[in-house]
């Protein structure tokens, strides 16, 4: 079906997708989806993709809910400042569309960081690499598969 769910099948992890009508006209992909998932928020994680000391971009993984520290995710990565990467950016290094981005599937697998607030869940429902789609999984199984790590970024 897409990336995010070819690496998830290569990987033998358990996951179920989750498919639901994307209204354009929506302000948050992440809220929405949780909303017409039938979710907390605090269940449902956007990606996000920074850009470290303008030179190499990485990505964070955090609640709908919250808001990306820019500090704490430069701090997490050894970096001295994170921004926001440009959407052209964002979509050429990850292959995705900006409220689509997964953090699985990537052209190029960028370093991550999932929030910690990750593990407070038996399941966590991330993009599976298109709007209107997610995929629910482990939290211990996404950072296996990202090579990423638990930190508070929130």
């Amino acid at each position: 079906m897409t990336p995010a769910i070819d690496v998830a099948r290569k990987n033998k992890i358990s996951f179920k997708v989750h498919e639901y009508s994307h209204d354009p006209a929506s302000e948050s992909y992440g809220g929405e989806a949780a909303e017409k998932l039938g979710v907390p928020q605090e269940q449902v994680f956007k990606t996000l993709v920074v850009s470290l000391d303008g030179k190499e971009l990485a990505v964070g993984i955090i609640p709908v809910s919250s808001r990306l520290s820019l500090k704490l995710i430069a701090k997490a990565l050894g970096a001295k400042k994170a921004t926001m990467a440009t959407k052209s950016d964002v979509e050429r290094a990850t292959g995705y569309v900006l409220g689509g981005v997964s953090p699985l599937g990537q052209k190029k697998q960028l370093r991550t960081i999932i929030d910690t607030s990750a593990t407070y869940n038996s399941t966590v429902f991330i993009s599976a690499g298109r709007r209107g789609l997610d995929m629910e999984l482990n939290p211990e199984d996404l950072k296996t598969m990202v090579s990423g790590e638990f930190v508070n970024i929130t």
